[in-house]
């Protein structure tokens, strides 16, 4: 069992779990960008989606867990972030959908469930909305679907802490080590405008979903996380008790254990 980490002390200092040995790792080429990707294990299909600014080495606490539950873990970072590079084009959620897609063609998979984390989320949903056929469910945590869904952004020690250690793991893995304000600047304007689906975008979702947002997620309205839940047909609606953006991180046990009792519920 980990630790808390309650106010990201030890991620600030460490980052994440290290990730065990990837069965597969590699990248994709996607029209002026490389997208990496990692596979791990054998069994049903889970695709970890990581936040804006992060990399799959956040999902470190996650990974041996879906494993020791006989699962696949895919993780992929999306474009321009951690490993993978981008081309001139801005960021938008639907071309790292699009990037998603193209891992899953890679690597064959025909069907997977989806676990995403704030922006990963969005990305998650954004292909249960286009390719439902390919999506099993999504685990939806700690994102807006549209921009009225977020809070007044307030700095505090927790959310410095993690964006420091961003800007560490930033410079140890792209290839653009030195461009980390570019970066935050060129990330900062999707996630001001985008994504932008309303009530009847999300009536259409037809794969199971959970809506999932910590007790004291510094970033999305508690009752934009209910009005998601409420417009997305059979969507659950789950509350992690003291948690807030970072619960990944934070309280890893919990947070697993609400991502394995959503998996296990699948329709088999």
């Amino acid at each position: 069992m980990e630790a808390q980490d309650d106010e990201l002390i030890r991620f600030e200092e460490q980052g994440a779990a290290p990730l065990p040995p990837a069965a597969v790792e590699g990248h994709i080429g996607r029209a002026g960008a490389r997208i990496w990707y990692a596979s791990y294990g054998n069994g049903p299909a889970v695709i970890l989606l990581h936040g804006g600014l992060g990399h799959s080495g956040n999902w470190g606490y996650q990974v041996a867990s879906l494993l020791d539950s006989g699962r696949r873990v895919v993780l992929i970072d999306s474009r321009g972030h951690g490993r993978s590079t981008r081309d001139s084009r801005p960021y938008t959620y639907e071309l790292m959908a699009s990037d998603v897609l193209a891992v899953m063609d890679e690597l064959r998979l025909e069907k997977a469930a989806v676990v995403g984390w704030s922006d990963g989320a969005c990305i998650a949903l954004v292909l249960a909305m286009t390719v439902p056929s390919r999506i099993e469910g999504v685990f939806f945590f700690a994102c807006n679907m549209d921009p009225s869904g977020t809070l007044e952004f307030v700095p505090t020690p927790v959310i410095d802490r993690c964006f420091g250690r961003h800007g560490k793991d930033y410079a140890a893995l792209s290839a653009t080590p030195d461009d980390f304000k570019g970066f935050v600047d060129a990330v900062s304007l999707m996630m001001r405008t985008e994504p932008n689906y309303d009530a009847a975008d999300l009536a259409e979702i037809r794969v199971p979903v959970a809506i999932v947002l910590g007790e004291h997620d510094e970033f999305i309205k508690p009752d934009h996380a209910e009005y998601l839940a409420a417009s997305i047909p059979g969507a659950q609606m789950i509350y992690l008790n003291g948690v807030s953006h970072f619960a990944p991180l934070q309280r890893p046990t919990e947070f697993n254990a609400a991502v394995l009792s959503f998996l296990d519920g699948l329709p088999s």
